[in-house]
């Protein structure tokens, strides 16, 4: 089962992903390392410090590894992580954080002003959970605000163990739309 991880940059995906890579043993694929370490982009934005990923190339080569992944995973578990993740997965968790904390947090990483802006605004917007609806069958969401890795992480267990069991019944705490951050944003 392959499940994406995804959220603005700055949400807690890649701590996340390592703590449950080490404590469950599920596979994780880091996508944004996979497209910088094998080229799966068509340029550089060197204005946005970024690159632009091609997503045909991207399904093709996560179709490989994921055939593989998931025969040595335990439960089956695939986890795709990224802030692209939702164009991929028909299964997302999408972490979230209130936009001022999210903006120390990008601070702390060293980020520019205006990458910083621009990620608190598409987190105040909602555009990734916006965009996962349009991409997925199922999404779930994650307040990280205020958390630590372990309790994201206990979350993000929880709502990946009762799919594995059949029930969707008891994640109703994370069906998305009780966060609403549009006034956090001058």
């Amino acid at each position: 089962m392959l499940i994406g991880l995804t959220g603005t940059p700055g949400t807690g995906k890649t701590s996340v992903s390592k703590l449950l890579e080490k404590r469950r043993g599920w596979k994780v694929i880091y996508l944004n390392d996979l497209i910088k370490e094998e080229h799966l982009y068509t340029e550089v934005d060197e204005k946005r410090d970024a690159v632009v990923a091609d997503m045909e190339l991207i399904q093709s080569r996560l179709g490989e590894i994921i055939d593989e992944m998931e025969k040595g995973s335990i439960n089956g578990i695939v986890i795709l992580e990224s802030h692209l993740a939702h164009y991929i997965a028909d299964i997302v968790i999408v972490l979230r954080a209130y936009p001022p904390e999210l903006k120390k947090r990008l601070e702390k990483r060293g980020y520019s002003e205006e990458k910083i802006n621009e990620n608190a605004e598409a987190e105040a917007i909602d555009l990734i959970l916006a965009e996962a609806f349009e991409w997925c069958k199922k999404v779930y969401e994650v307040n990280t605000t205020g958390r630590t890795t372990e309790e994201t992480a206990e979350d993000v267990e929880k709502i990946i163990d009762n799919l594995l069991a059949g029930k969707e019944e008891e994640l109703q705490e994370y069906v998305p739309g009780s966060l609403n951050w549009i006034d956090s944003v001058p």
